[in-house]
């Protein structure tokens, strides 16, 4: 199939400067990438979207953030000193923000709002099954307060979107990034119409530090919050044992109307801020799941790849999620040596114990989990 890939340039500016693990080269790499090792005649289309506005914002961020945020960041970009700086830690922790020129980092965010309501228009008006975005996967941003890494949630914003412009009733989030997805799992903690899933690693070894396997949701919505806490190097057997034993029964039992898929490369065994052990191999099976998981739910997906902090891993590794999702056919080797730790997955036992606590903790909410 030909599937639209959303990218822009100006994603570069979303940038935190030298000696930060989250640098704007990302978007200027990858695509050269993928140009290289698949040509988009027949296979996919390129397209830049529009950037969001106030409006759009405000279907997720108070007012207040927003115009604090604007005003911060641009006076920045300007060179001024910006008469409210004393207000940052109040609404931001960006982790070791550059000083002087911290770039365009509030404008390429609305970039990347503006990718995943073009990515909902191209799946609910145009029926496209899958829609790819490069950049964003700002999961850890809350109405009121951007940190790491992340000023305004685009995996929010497009779940809000989905289910208030086009009247979605079921919408699932599968957040694969290594870092629990707080702010996602915030907007929706008591909302039953919207499914939460994570597989992160293990919290108790790694920022953000929550999402265990018996934080299920509150109100309306417990049950429908489904926190998968990875052994520290879990591998391809354990990324299996999550979705064939977690992930697949409930998207089945949910039955969504659209999958929002958000995740890069930082679950690589050699991403330089997270311990898990998952290889090239990984992301390919992790793509090629969403698409056929898509498929038996007769539902569409946008898939949002930016996370990742290894640049020599990264482009291989985003690499083998578009070919997975898209069914290139792309064979990726791994860009690194291989460890003799990660030859096997030697935690995939303590992965199944894990899987086993939490269907406990959700089997009177799914009777996939009984």
């Amino acid at each position: 199939m030909t599937v639209t890939i959303l990218y822009r340039e100006e994603l570069r500016e979303y940038d935190f400067g030298v000696g930060h693990p989250f640098r704007g080269d990302r978007y200027e790499i990858f695509p050269k990438v993928l140009q290289q090792h698949v040509v988009p005649d027949g296979h996919y289309t390129l397209l830049a979207a529009d950037t969001c506005t106030e409006e759009d914002l405000r279907l997720i961020c108070s007012q207040e953030y927003i115009d604090f945020s604007r005003d911060y960041f641009r006076a920045a970009n300007r060179g001024e000193t910006f008469s409210r700086s004393m207000d940052f830690p109040k609404y931001h922790s960006l982790d070791n923000l550059p000083r002087g020129r911290p770039g365009k980092l509030e404008e390429a965010s609305r970039m990347m709002i503006g990718q995943v309501k073009r990515a909902a228009q191209l799946v609910m008006r145009d029926h496209e099954e899958i829609v790819i975005c490069i950049g964003g996967n700002l999961h850890h941003a809350k109405p009121d307060y951007g940190e790491g890494f992340c000023i305004y949630n685009d995996n929010a914003y497009v779940a809000r979107h989905l289910l208030e412009s086009y009247g979605l009733e079921r919408i699932m989030i599968l957040d694969t990034d290594a870092h629990q997805g707080n702010g996602t799992c915030e907007y929706f903690y008591t909302d039953p119409r919207v499914l939460f899933v994570d597989l992160h690693q293990d919290p108790t070894t790694l920022y953000p530090g929550v999402g265990f396997a018996n934080d299920i949701g509150d109100g309306a919505g417990r049950g429908f919050t489904v926190n998968v806490p990875m052994p520290v190097y879990a591998g391809l057997d354990s990324y299996r044992i999550a979705f064939e034993q977690v992930v697949e029964p409930v998207a089945r039992e949910f039955k969504p109307q659209a999958i929002i898929r958000n995740g890069g490369s930082d679950p690589h065994f050699a991403d330089g801020l997270t311990n898990l052990g998952l290889p090239i191999d990984g992301f390919k099976m992790i793509g090629e799941k969403m698409r056929r998981l898509t498929q038996e739910c007769g539902c569409c997906e946008i898939d949002i790849i930016g996370s990742g902090y290894n640049i020599e891993v990264l482009p291989s590794a985003w690499l083998a999620l578009v070919s997975g999702l898209a069914d290139f056919g792309v064979d990726v080797e791994e860009p690194v040596p291989v460890p003799q730790r990660f030859e096997q997955d030697l935690v995939a036992d303590d992965t199944e114990k894990v899987v086993k606590q939490l269907r406990g903790y959700l089997r009177d909410y799914w009777a996939c989990f009984r």
